[in-house]
């Protein structure tokens, strides 16, 4: 799809979810985290508050703050945070000058935090109490809309069987005092079903937060010995025990819901990176193969056993790569050499977001916005995969994607763009939603519109030269169009 077609299907998207009431079953909401590091990241990989798009988002989370042994929040990072160094505080909120609808939060530890220090703190009464009033102090302070609780996990890592109880305490004592001043509260939390048992009262969560965000990734990772999809949608033919086939997307949302968490506070989580693997041999590629230890590093995230989206189809733009969709997970993965990697791209993260909708989720979330194609280096217009939320949060049609492709083989996004007409005619070609060419002009076409029964048309047309290409969803040129 081309780069101005796009820019139209986001406005739509655009105006389909900010037009959703919230007491509306329909998802709604585009949870955007930001991993503040990014700013230190070098060459196409560095990225800096200015580089959000905020429209393409309902809510940004400014990731992280830390907490003090005496229960006070504390800045992480001054001089990249705060008004006398970088001010990422504050350019960060500023993104609601683009967008005034967009609410702007901070979020609260984080894998490296740990849990040790969380446990010590909400299960001391009056070190929880100091806590509480930090959090709303920080919030007022700094102009939040909100705070995002990441602790990662209670009653894991260090943490007592003690954390789960405390935890609800917590949110009991928060949320009077957000309601107060109109502030949100959410929390980021693990989605395996083993994890959950012991660290989260869902039905209390479900009560006290405004939303929850899934982390529904992280699924499998290098820690293990055989090659697994980060965040597969359905469970895997290899996965052969109750354990391995619990660790989908789609097992463990249904397992929140079945435990007392309401669907419309539950935000589906999905990462824009991707989990790699050192394979032995080259020669099994297949999800379960064995695995010698994680992955490469990638030139922008430098860790080894993950890549960011925007590492993964810049290596595959080269060449080389052997890109393969995993139809029983509804997710792809890549591979070169003694290379693997698993991952979401455009095309799975349209599933995902139509499975939340389905299910009447609250709405989508991504971990994190500097990891998808931000520059548009790959697909030719920015934020591909969170740009695919919004189309389908839309209402816009899901391309099934190959069962195989070659990197080397597929042609970059044809160049072109698209002239916004005003016509719209209730009797034209629409049948479903969706974008469809005019009958009679193949360099025309529409997108079509369900509202209160009725299909409307928005009309478009291809610059001279180019006709409407279903198969690609954009303009191409005529000679490559069957018209």
């Amino acid at each position: 799809m081309t780069y101005w077609l796009r820019l139209c299907l986001v406005g739509l998207a655009l105006f389909a979810v900010q037009s959703v009431s919230s007491s509306s079953s329909v998802t709604n909401k585009v949870v955007c985290y930001f991993g503040s590091w990014a700013v230190y990241r070098l060459g196409n990989g560095k990225f800096e508050p200015e580089n959000v798009q905020p429209n393409l988002c309902t809510h940004l989370i400014y990731s992280f703050v830390g907490l003090g042994y005496d229960g006070k929040v504390t800045v992480l990072d001054t001089w990249n945070d705060l008004p006398d160094g970088k001010d990422g505080f504050g350019r960060f909120l500023a993104l609601r000058k683009q967008n005034p609808a967009v609410k702007v939060m901070a979020a609260i530890g984080g894998w490296n935090e740990g849990s040790q220090k969380y446990s010590q703190v909400m299960n001391d009464d009056s070190k929880r109490a100091v806590f509480v009033q930090s959090v709303v102090d920080f919030v007022t302070e700094y102009g939040f809309d909100g705070f995002d609780l990441d602790w990662e996990y209670p009653a894991q890592r260090g943490g007592a069987a003690s954390d789960k109880g405390a935890y609800v305490k917590l949110l009991q004592e928060l949320r009077p005092k957000f309601d107060e001043r109109g502030l949100l509260l959410s929390a980021a939390v693990g989605a395996g079903r083993y994890l959950v048992q012991e660290s989260y009262d869902l039905p209390s969560l479900s009560k006290y937060l405004d939303f929850i965000n899934m982390m529904t990734y992280d699924l499998h990772g290098s820690w293990e010995s055989e090659t697994g999809q980060n965040a597969p949608l359905y469970a895997s033919s290899v996965d052969t025990t109750p354990e391995a086939q619990a660790l989908n997307v789609n097992a463990s949302i249904h397992y929140w819901i079945e435990n007392g968490a309401t669907p419309s506070k539950i935000v589906l989580g999905m990462g824009t990176y991707g989990r790699s693997f050192s394979l032995p041999s080259a020669g099994l590629v297949g999800p379960g193969a064995p695995a010698s230890g994680p992955g490469s590093a990638g030139p922008y995230t430098r860790e080894s056993g993950m890549l960011g989206y925007n590492e993964i189809c810049e290596l595959e733009k080269e060449g080389g790569w052997t890109v393969v969709w995993d139809d029983e997970q509804k997710v792809p993965y890549a591979s070169k050499g003694n290379q693997w990697v698993g991952y979401d791209n455009i095309e799975s993260i349209k599933l995902k977001t139509q499975f939340a909708v389905d299910l009447g989720l609250g709405g989508a979330m991504i971990w994190s916005v500097e990891t998808d194609d931000f520059l548009g280096t790959c697909a030719g217009y920015k934020y591909p995969l969170l740009t695919a939320i919004n189309e389908v949060l839309s209402g816009g049609s899901i391309t099934p994607p190959p069962t195989t492709s070659t990197s080397s083989t597929s042609s970059p996004p044809t160049t072109s763009s698209t002239t916004p007409g005003g016509a719209i005619d209730p009797t034209g070609p629409c049948k479903e939603t969706g974008y469809v060419r005019d009958p009679t002009n193949c360099a025309v076409f529409y997108y079509c519109q369900l509202a209160g029964g009725i299909y409307t048309a928005s009309r478009f047309e291809c610059p001279a030269g180019l006709a409407y290409d279903p198969k690609m969803n954009g303009c191409n040129y005529k000679d490559q169009v069957d018209c």
